[in-house]
């Protein structure tokens, strides 16, 4: 029996590691699962990886096939959540399987996660009305989590800002850590290194007056940015019908789609979302720059890449105008729990250079950006 230490190494690299060791029963299972997938990789050949065993069987006599059910249903037994997860969307990204979100008899069965979100969001024009009723279940599902997530963020950063006053509500995110410890020094005991609060101090929060403020999202819908649309569309349902805040939601690739009326139901919104295509950045920008009513109390978001399939210059162009005419720009290379993104670099820095503020939020940054605007 292969040592306990050495059966991660075992799995990772598949039936070259043989020698390490037998596989116990779920060590087994798990190889297997694993083979399912990630055997059908060529390139692992090469490099002495996990062969593809399952490809060289033959005839009817040998093991049955295993179906994209039963090796659902195998890792959801096999392997701890994060890592079903993680199979799941190698499954569909890496190797297009794409009956993971296709097949009615697994979308009946699956649970929910982000990965599968965006790949029912990327498949959903291969599925047949049933089948996109029941892939609907997980669209539902996953955005029903962000929106109770998103929500708090957004309901924190419009309660009220901190003031330096001190209050007699006692909350742990007010918590005043400067005037607590300098009025309790008095109880500190050097010879235990600890410093005992007696009295602990909270700031209090005054509402902030608001008047109204447009927010436009204008959001890249190419496929690289799925995660982002996914994200714009629940940050805009979490700001629409705050007091002060008239929120709109575009969505564009080298046509713009406005999707504010849907705005409020999320679900829908995405699934009329249609992922892929080119790029006219401008287009969307001179789209959104109509919707202004009042420049000095409008933000404009572009959420893009800023790979520019239309005019480069009429982009720099039609931003500058919007920054002149006092107007709040922010171009985001990327708005998900993640914010790490991948951007065209050069048309990112004409951007700043004319007024607009670039970078990655994640959907509560974002949403303190817009208390903050609009709270002044």
């Amino acid at each position: 029996m292969i040592d306990p230490g050495l059966e991660r190494w075992r799995l990772v690299l598949g039936a070259p590691a043989s020698a390490l060791g037998s596989l116990g029963e779920k060590g087994q299972g798990r190889d297997e699962a694993l083979d399912w997938l990630y055997g059908r990789d060529a390139e692992n050949d090469g490099r002495g990886v996990r062969r593809a065993r399952h490809q060289d069987r033959r005839g009817t006599d040998g093991e049955s096939v295993v179906s994209t059910v039963d090796w659902l249903n195998d890792i959801t037994e096999l392997f701890p959540k994060e890592t079903v997860e993680r199979l799941q969307r190698d499954a569909v990204e890496r190797y297009e399987i794409h009956d993971v979100v296709t097949d009615p008899a697994v979308l009946e069965t699956i649970e929910p996660n982000p990965a599968l979100l965006r790949a029912v969001l990327q498949t959903k024009h291969l599925m047949n009305p049933e089948v996109l009723r029941l892939a609907r279940r997980i669209v539902e599902a996953v955005v029903r989590d962000l929106m109770e997530k998103m929500r708090t963020e957004v309901r924190v950063a419009f309660t009220g800002t901190r003031t330096r006053r001190p209050s007699r509500w006692k909350q742990a995110r007010d918590f005043d850590m400067t005037r607590t410890i300098r009025a309790n020094l008095g109880h500190y005991r050097p010879d235990e290194q600890r410093l005992y609060i007696e009295t602990p101090h909270f700031f209090s929060r005054h509402r902030k007056h608001l008047e109204q403020w447009q927010v436009i999202l204008l959001v890249d819908q190419s496929g690289s940015m799925i995660d982002s649309v996914i994200h714009s569309a629940v940050t805009a349902a979490c700001l629409w019908g705050l007091p002060g805040v008239k929120t709109h939601l575009v969505a564009f690739d080298t046509s713009v789609v406005d999707l504010t009326s849907d705005v409020d139901d999320p679900v829908e919104l995405l699934m009329k979302v249609q992922l892929g295509g080119g790029t006219d950045i401008h287009q969307a920008v001179h789209y959104g720059a109509g919707l202004v009513e009042q420049p000095r109390r409008a933000i404009v978001v572009l959420i893009s890449d800023f790979y520019e399939g239309g005019s480069p210059e009429g982009l720099i162009r039609s931003v500058r105008e919007l920054v002149e005419q006092g107007s709040k720009v922010l171009c985001l290379a990327a708005l998900d729990e993640e914010a790490n993104p991948a951007y065209d670099r050069e048309t990112a820095q004409r951007l700043a250079d004319v007024g607009a503020g670039v970078g990655a939020m994640t959907p509560g940054q974002l949403a303190r950006f817009v208390a903050e605007q609009v709270g002044r």
